[in-house]
């Protein structure tokens, strides 16, 4: 409400109000405020003319400069590809050993594959690739399908156990849980394979007679004779210290009765050639560090 009456101090006009002898003042909006005010609205104004600005039915506003993010990024994004692609494409056309002979290209691998590596591969191997109960180490000489460049390939390409059409397939049977061995038998058929990779242990000698017998007759078949594994089946080495799930009685007892079924995933869709290709060239250099040492 407008009045006459004056602040006797500042000389502004007051509103009326009053609180316990507190007058309120009608001060004016201060004039650099109703300059940027102004200027901001000014700046909207031509901005709304001429950038992409307001939604309509069906599209938007697209503005006197025809400015449009999505082709930029677009552009930026196809930029990014043909800079990649000069490296990339060679790492996927060549052997790995003629990338590996490549400072250049070696050089983008190391920049790539631990990433890689990290998003892909850690939660399950761990950070330094060594693995952990029921998940195999990447670092050591042990590896169930082989270890060259082609094999590596196929396995991250198809997945073992995976929905791929062509994925890798092992399984250990139960031989508990579904009935083909009792528990007794089962102890002693721990006792032969743990034998196999600690000979200088000493047990009963009918017991592992009575283990070599039960071994031939349900383990050979995959682990071999000898019982160091098949490639071929994706068997594990029983001869070795290398036990994706524990090398002790109760573990290896627990493997025999309920069986064992790893799983890892294909890669195919999930990853490209070229990545799948960086990720065999670091776990090569992993397992060839560690083994070094």
């Amino acid at each position: 409400m407008s009045v006459k009456e004056r602040d006797p101090l500042t000389g502004h006009q007051t509103t009326g109000h009053e609180w316990n002898g507190i007058t309120e003042l009608n001060t004016r909006v201060p004039r650099a405020i109703w300059f940027f005010i102004i200027v901001t609205h000014v700046w909207a104004l031509f901005y709304w003319v001429l950038m992409p600005a307001w939604p309509t039915v069906n599209t938007y506003t697209k503005g006197l400069l025809g400015v449009d993010q999505r082709q930029q990024v677009e552009a930026r994004v196809t930029a990014a590809d043909a800079k990649r692609s000069s490296w990339s494409d060679p790492i996927t056309s060549l052997t790995l050993d003629e990338v590996r002979s490549d400072p250049t290209l070696m050089a983008h691998v190391q920049r790539t594959a631990p990433a890689l590596f990290g998003d892909n591969c850690a939660a399950c191997h761990g950070a330094q690739a060594q693995g952990g109960p029921g998940y195999p180490s990447l670092v050591d000489q042990a590896w169930l399908w082989g270890a060259d460049d082609e094999t590596v390939l196929e396995t991250l390409r198809v997945g073992i156990n995976a929905p791929h059409p062509e994925s890798r397939f092992s399984q250990m049977m139960a031989f508990g849980r579904d009935g083909l061995l009792d528990r007794e038998q089962i102890r002693i058929a721990a006792d032969y394979v743990q034998s196999l990779s600690r000979p200088a242990e000493e047990i009963n000698a009918d017991r592992l007679t009575a283990g070599a017998t039960l071994f031939a007759e349900n383990c050979a078949s995959c682990h071999g004779e000898d019982g160091t594994g098949s490639q071929d089946l994706g068997a594990p080495d029983l001869t070795d210290e290398h036990w994706i799930y524990g090398g002790d009685e109760n573990s290896i007892y627990d493997t025999i009765f309920h069986g064992r079924q790893g799983w890892m995933p294909a890669w195919e869709e999930r990853l490209s050639e070229t990545e799948r290709r960086i990720l065999t060239i670091y776990l090569g250099q992993l397992k060839e560090t560690h083994h070094g040492d």
